[in-house]
């Protein structure tokens, strides 16, 4: 808003002039009526004041422009467009266009509504009192306009896991320029935006660079815009598609203890997920042949009647167009008076290999290499009290050694008992 004091009452008149020659051809008697009264009804002093507000609205909605008069003494209000053409005299519109409606007149203001505003109508209008000097003001009218179109485009519709793609959103024709952002589901990902102008128009591109994993597939990437003639959300979005190689993995079905003991049958079924799904699933025996007893069904691998010569890893193998995968699992077969749990069999699928489970054989080598050692250290121990023992018993009997006959020997024998008490060993 702004308000000025016009230099002289000449362009006033010309502007009064100017909306009489734009008036219909009725309304021209009438009109000039009303001029020449208003003429004799100018005051001169300088008490006046208009004045008015800026305007912002939303293209194809309703503004409103208000010529208010602080102090009024009925001067005369008019209200000009961009072009300096009268809109209203007083109550009168000399102009045509139908889209300026009176909402009130009186002496101290005069309050007209446009609809259907376009870009076109922005501009300054111009409030005018017929003071002497005559008064002016004027307000600007801003006109929003929303997007016209949103767009979301991905460079390619089915990516693989691990490969960047570009993925754009255009928003076209607004006014100001738009403001683009990006999510991936619920999380915020930062993009990059170009604007162009064309006609006081703004177009605004923002490009995603997204480099998609398997956890992506499914995933809505959004484009959001945020502008004032925005009221809410205005977003487009579209859904990832992410091919991945299989994930493997091994589940034991049968026994249901899960303890394989001579004898029993094994099931192991084989489940691979993927995209695309993979068509086919094998079965095979890590550095050995498949059991001649084992038969292969699908993804199910059966053994009957196991025995020791069963043992080894069983290898679980899927593919698609992506890559492959597998997953092993470690048989052991325990004798039928087993009672022990076994080791819980890992069977997460790998490029490489997957982690293998416990073998029972090396904790069983191992077990044994204990009990061997410890019985090795008492049959020791025993050899090592054993050998002192004879000895004790031995010189007890000294002195009977180098007797001449039995008899001797017996008294020698007696004595050396005599004096054991000088002779005892003692053990700790």
């Amino acid at each position: 808003m702004a308000s000025s004091v016009l230099p002289s009452g000449s362009q006033c008149a010309a502007a009064a002039a100017a909306a009489v020659a734009a008036a219909p051809l009725g309304l021209r008697l009438r009109l000039l009526l009303l001029l020449l009264s208003a003429a004799a009804l100018i005051p001169t002093g300088d008490g006046q004041n208009l004045f008015t507000k800026d305007v912002t609205v939303i293209e194809g909605e309703v503004a409103t422009i208000s010529c208010q008069v602080n102090k009024s003494d009925d001067s005369v209000i008019q209200l000009l467009n961009p072009n300096r053409q009268t809109i209203y005299f007083r109550d009168f519109r000399p102009l045509k266009d139908s889209r300026f409606q009176l909402l009130n007149f009186s002496s101290s203001e005069l309050k007209v509504s446009l609809t259907n505003v376009s870009i076109s109508d922005e501009g300054r209008y111009f409030c005018q009192l017929y003071t002497d000097p005559p008064q002016e003001s004027y307000t600007t009218i801003t006109v929003l306009v929303p997007p016209r179109n949103l767009m979301i485009d991905i460079q390619k519709d089915t990516a693989v896991e691990g490969e960047e793609i570009e993925v754009n959103c255009t928003a076209m024709a607004s006014k100001p320029a738009t403001t683009i952002r990006w999510f991936k589901g619920s999380k915020e990902l930062k993009g990059k935006s170009e604007v162009e102008e064309w006609s006081d128009m703004y177009t605004v591109t923002s490009q995603l660079m997204l480099k998609v994993h398997k956890e992506d597939d499914g995933v809505p990437v959004i484009c959001q815009v945020e502008h004032p003639a925005v009221t809410g959300n205005l977003q487009t979005q579209r859904y990832l598609e992410v091919q991945y190689k299989p994930q493997v993995r091994i589940q034991m079905t049968y026994p249901l203890q899960g303890l394989t003991r001579e004898g029993d049958a094994l099931e192991l079924t084989c489940d691979a997920v993927g995209k695309p799904q993979p068509v086919m699933v094998t079965w095979v025996r890590v550095d050995d042949e498949m059991p001649q007893h084992a038969v292969l069904s699908g993804p199910n691998l059966f053994i009957n009647n196991l025995n020791k010569t069963d043992n080894g890893t069983y290898r679980c193998e899927a593919s698609n167009v992506v890559g492959k995968a597998h997953s092993d699992y470690m048989l052991y077969v325990y004798d039928t008076t087993a009672t022990t749990e076994p080791a819980v069999h890992d069977s997460r699928a790998g490029e490489e290999g997957s982690i293998r489970a416990v073998d029972h054989a090396v904790i069983g080598g191992v077990v044994a290499v204990v009990v061997f050692a410890m019985l090795c250290l008492l049959i020791i121990l025993g050899r090592y009290f054993a050998r002192h023992k004879g000895t004790y018993f031995t010189h007890e009997a000294k002195g009977a050694d180098d007797a001449a006959d039995a008899d001797t020997a017996i008294i020698n024998a007696e004595g050396g008992q005599s004096n054991s008490e000088e002779k005892k060993e003692y053990f700790i």
